[in-house]
């Protein structure tokens, strides 16, 4: 998998790039399809923790990253929480979970064998019964090409800026492009700027629920509640069964 500068790095400007708040509306959402009995959670590509700042209000969180220096932002804001250096594909904790959770970082299984590894993973972490919510940003059909900005001032005098532009350039492929330019002043004012592209997956809603289906999960979406000025995400859910 590639390596980026936007975990590496720059992981430490991620709280300016994308502040923690900004996860707690979605964070609410996805709590309500975890389950109310839920009480331990895996999250696999937790990132820089801005989800399980929200999460850990409510479940018995355990969190897996690939990045070295997000674990590191996450351990920072959530010391209380196990963290685990892994890949979604191949991470095996030798434990089950009575959930899963997959937020966006499961947008870079860019490949139907990458997305079915992740959900392999997700599968053998998730009890009989439990469940696995995955939640990527877009499905094929949802994909429009669009651009984002944002970014925060910190109290020491960093601030971070940044501008995105998501697009596909081969709509008869599995992945799509997005190209990310920052402006990141440090404590004496000096800013720099830095960009990168990432190519992440994007799959049909068919896609998603067969492969749910096939790893033994019983699969369904279910359209995001949102108040944020942008289109809902399909949150993907599975119950597994009896063993």
């Amino acid at each position: 998998m590639t390596e980026h500068r936007f975990y590496g790095d720059l992981a430490p400007w991620w709280p300016l790039i994308s502040p923690a708040e900004d996860y707690a509306e979605e964070a609410a959402f996805a709590a309500t399809l975890l389950g109310d009995a839920t009480t331990t959670v895996l999250e696999l590509g937790s990132g820089g923790g801005h989800n399980a700042v929200h999460l850990k209000k409510h479940f018995d969180l355990t969190l897996v990253d690939l990045a070295p220096g997000m674990l590191a932002q996450s351990q920072k804001i959530n010391p209380e929480l196990v963290h685990h250096r892994g890949d979604m594909r191949t991470v095996r904790l030798d434990q089950q979970f009575d959930a899963v959770f997959v937020h966006d970082a499961v947008d870079y299984m860019t490949s139907e064998a990458d997305l079915r590894q992740a959900v392999a993973t997700a599968f053998a972490h998730t009890r009989p019964h439990g469940r696995a919510v995955f939640v990527p940003d877009a499905t094929t059909e949802t994909f429009a090409p669009e651009t984002d900005h944002g970014g925060i001032d910190a109290p020491d005098g960093r601030g971070a800026r940044y501008l995105s532009w998501s697009y596909d350039p081969d709509p008869t492929d599995t992945t799509i492009l997005t190209a990310y330019a920052f402006l990141l002043r440090d404590e004496t004012g000096r800013c720099r700027a830095v960009d990168e592209t990432h190519e992440t997956g994007l799959f049909p809603t068919d896609t998603w629920l067969r492969l749910l289906h096939e790893a033994g999960y019983a699969p369904r979406a279910v359209t995001e509640e949102t108040s944020e000025d942008r289109p809902p995400r399909t949150f993907f859910i599975g119950v597994k069964g009896q063993p």
